[in-house]
């Protein structure tokens, strides 16, 4: 079972699914639960190409469009069309509302799961933010859980609680855990990220930060590197200085897109807090707020130097 290989840290979750498979046992539905970025969508793909176990398909598994694989994952509804995120980004989709599992959606996995799987024992269905689906959606899935037929759902959510209890009643429950820092080194240098020159102190920086989630660890280094050397240290070292506090917001709302902005100002709480000049409630309810307003498209200017100015 080679297809769990490359997922650290959640080895009793891939005992479960082992098992299951050795003893062929496959439970008819499955709830992935744990926190964003920790391998829930990683393991549930490497169970699906564990089950086909068919070499030849192992490819299309990963591409996620083999015949007895479907991957449901929520959508925003644009003139009558269902567009996933990345869709959505694509076609410039202004988005006023959080995507979502539709009845749509549920309706179709029906459709899927009423025909025998063609090259497999059983067909699989994965559902990514399962959390997503309003009542309407979440019942009518309901039905499909209690006679899948040959087939294996699976739901992916952070929490028992943030599904119906009948859902999760017809589900075995799969935990994933937070990876140690220790683990979440050995992924970064999985990815190549330890070959690229950053000092130890920031690396255990960006780690911290990540609260045991690779992915988030992958995604904090990413955005360090894209952030200037000179706004970075500036931003490390906050000056008492007017003149130099606006420089820094002119800087930083100039050169950095908005999201890395947001990052930054994660970044900039735990940085000043290993450092020992997080010393105020004041402070970190202002790096808050400028977060709230830099989501809230407050002009990012004006919010790093109210920001900069007040620290």
């Amino acid at each position: 079972m080679n297809a769990f290989a490359q997922i650290i840290g959640q080895n009793t979750a891939i005992a479960l699914l082992k098992s299951a498979i050795k003893q062929d046992r496959i439970a008819p539905a499955y709830l992935f639960t744990g926190m964003e970025g920790i391998g829930r969508r990683l393991t549930a793909l490497a169970f699906a190409e564990a089950v086909i176990n068919d070499p030849k398909s192992s490819l299309r598994v990963r591409g996620r469009n083999h015949p007895d694989l479907m991957w449901v994952e929520p959508t925003y509804l644009d003139k009558g069309k269902l567009l996933t995120a990345v869709e959505a980004e694509a076609a410039g989709l202004k988005k006023r509302s959080a995507p979502q599992i539709r009845i749509e959606q549920i309706r179709g996995i029906g459709q899927f799961l009423s025909q025998p799987p063609l090259e497999s024992k059983r067909s699989l269905v994965i559902i990514e933010d399962a959390q997503t689906m309003p009542e309407a959606a979440a019942n009518g899935l309901l039905k499909t859980l209690e006679e899948p037929g040959r087939a294996t759902i699976i739901l992916i959510a952070p929490n028992i609680g943030s599904l119906l209890p009948t859902l999760v009643s017809r589900c075995q429950r799969i935990p994933f855990y937070t990876l140690s820092s220790s683990e979440l080194m050995t992924v970064l240098s999985m990815h190549n990220f330890n070959q690229n020159g950053i000092e130890q102190l920031f690396l255990q920086e960006i780690i911290d930060l990540a609260q045991g989630s690779p992915g988030a660890a992958i995604a904090n280094l990413t955005q360090f590197e894209t952030i200037p050397a000179q706004i970075l240290t500036d931003a490390q070292n906050l000056s008492n200085n007017p003149r130099q506090a606006l420089s820094l917001a002119k800087n930083i709302s100039k050169e950095l897109e908005l999201e890395t902005q947001i990052w930054l100002l994660s970044y900039l709480q735990n940085h000043l807090w290993r450092q020992n000049k997080l010393t105020t409630l004041k402070t970190m309810q202002s790096l808050e707020s400028a977060k709230q307003q830099l989501n809230s498209y407050i002009q990012p200017r004006l919010v790093w130097e109210v920001l900069l100015l007040g620290i």
